[in-house]
């Protein structure tokens, strides 16, 4: 069995994606599902929200993409059994320019996670707020894209660009990648333009908008700070429960995760 391999995108900064990327694959780990987050995003927060120290990992990601180590070198263990992190470094900015010259630049990461793919059940990519090389080689690995969406005013202006992209590297490079879902994040019940924002998400895109909806919560924001995903910080605050409920959703099939 290969493994689900998940890319959490979208370019625009701020909508909770690595929020999304470390809660959903600790949510799959509690549900004892054997997952892999990649840190692909340089600022590697991913690996500060699991409590992973980025000056003591020696390989990572970056040496992956430049064919310096293999994937399985590179894997770190987390506090849930069925875990692992493939962490990330600001070294990653440089990796686009030294990529630019080699043939098959888009498809690294892919290459590397065919080679590990049947040890995990989900795979989830963390990728940069950016439509850069780094998230185009994401979006080769993956079998579905999940786009966070913050329900704000500009929400819709970036994911035209996003599909786009997402087209491109369907005709180009991965004719087998779906849209898993669109998670509607930071949504607060008390404001009339969250609501207009989400009912005109779904008027457009149906069936594609997971039912879960991540609410605004101050536990999620506080949990990356104590190096934990929300379940391990507050299991019953509305942050982790959210989570715990996409999981679920992707579990039974929801999305096309």
């Amino acid at each position: 069995m290969m493994a689900k391999i998940i890319a959490v995108a979208n370019q625009k900064g701020g909508v909770g994606k690595t929020t999304t990327a470390v809660n959903l694959s600790a949510s799959l780990a509690a549900a004892e599902k054997k997952t892999l987050l990649v840190d692909i995003d340089p600022q590697a927060n991913a690996c500060s929200g699991l409590g992973i120290d980025k000056t003591e990992a020696i390989s990572t990601v970056y040496n992956v993409l430049l064919g310096e180590a293999s994937a399985a070198d590179v894997i770190r263990y987390t506090e849930l059994d069925c875990l692992h992190v493939m962490p990330s470094t600001t070294d990653l900015i440089g990796a686009e320019i030294e990529l630019i010259e080699s043939p098959d630049r888009d498809k690294r990461l892919k290459q590397e996670l065919d080679k590990i793919s049947d040890q995990y059940e989900y795979i989830i990519i963390d990728c940069p707020p950016s439509l850069s090389l780094l998230t185009v080689n994401a979006l080769c690995a993956a079998n579905s894209v999940l786009v966070p969406l913050q329900c704000e005013f500009y929400a819709m202006e970036g994911l035209g660009q996003l599909m786009q992209t997402i087209r491109l590297v369907q005709q180009e490079l991965n004719p087998g990648l779906e849209i898993g879902g669109i998670l509607l994040t930071m949504f607060d019940g008390r404001n009339n333009l969250c609501h207009q924002v989400s009912d005109e998400i779904k008027t457009h895109f149906g069936d594609k908008v997971f039912n879960t909806v991540v609410p605004r919560n101050v536990r999620l924001s506080e949990a990356p700070s104590y190096g934990l995903p929300a379940l391990m910080y507050d299991i019953g605050s509305r942050g982790a429960q959210a989570y715990m409920g996409l999981a679920k959703e992707l579990l039974s099939g929801g999305g096309n995760g």
